[in-house]
């Protein structure tokens, strides 16, 4: 993920430049193999992308190895599909939310750390500050988007590199005042490192209103329900008592 890639970038670009050739590759000479769904992320915009409401076309050039290969890949993806017509699709991410995965070295991660650290410990050193607005999404909501994509008849898909998701824009201090409504004396500080640099080269806002006309994008959850699970699942996972309003 970002933030590891910076400290590791040719070990970053080998595992994300590699194995999605070696699968574009089987799936040029695999007949069986009629669809092919790769990640992309947020990541693959840059500091001169437009950071508000970043449409699905827009000047892409990305300041990190993570950003650098995703954009490698989307082009990749769109070369597979038009030269061999390939069946491949591809979502840009935003950052993931989920109780299920706890974080894995990301930009965005601060976003899952946050809750455990609420029910663990009821405190956090946010390696953000505190008003960085960032597109985030809540599992469950990104699970069903990449479903209902690659369900989508292909006909009426227009985009062949990768589509933009949006979530939602949320910094922070608006995780930490729903967490507030939940864990009371639950306590946040900012002690930003090298990954604010990252975040502020990255959207604050996603249109994606290219994926809601092509296949019917929409999301579920907003981010007082996402805390509501966030915090009632991590209880139960650790085997503390579930924290009430």
């Amino acid at each position: 993920l970002s933030g590891n890639a910076e400290k590791l970038p040719l070990q970053a670009w080998h595992i994300n430049m590699e194995s999605l050739m070696n699968i574009l590759e089987v799936a040029k000479m695999v007949e069986e193999v009629k669809k092919v769904f790769w990640p992309s992320s947020i990541a693959v915009f840059g500091p001169s992308t437009p950071r508000i409401n970043t449409p699905q076309l827009t000047i892409m050039e990305p300041s990190t190895v993570y950003g650098v290969s995703k954009l490698a890949g989307e082009r990749w993806c769109e070369y597979y599909n038009r030269k061999y017509k390939l069946d491949i699709r591809s979502i840009r991410y935003p950052g993931l939310i989920s109780y299920k995965t706890e974080a894995g070295g990301g930009t965005t991660d601060y976003a899952v750390e946050i809750y455990y650290e609420a029910v663990k410990k009821k405190k956090y050193e946010c390696f953000l500050r505190k008003n960085t607005a960032l597109p985030l999404l809540f599992m469950p909501d990104a699970i069903k988007a990449t479903i209902d994509l690659m369900e989508a008849d292909h006909s009426k898909l227009s985009v062949y590199s990768s589509y933009n998701l949006g979530g939602l824009s949320i910094s922070p201090e608006q995780i930490n005042t729903e967490i507030k409504k939940h864990i009371p004396d639950f306590k946040i500080s900012y002690k930003p490192d090298f990954r604010q640099d990252i975040a502020d080269s990255w959207p604050q806002s996603i249109d994606d209103s290219v994926s809601r006309k092509d296949w019917g994008c929409h999301y579920d959850f907003d981010l007082s329900r996402i805390t509501d699970i966030m915090i009632e699942e991590i209880s139960k996972k650790l085997n503390l008592k579930i924290l009430e309003r």
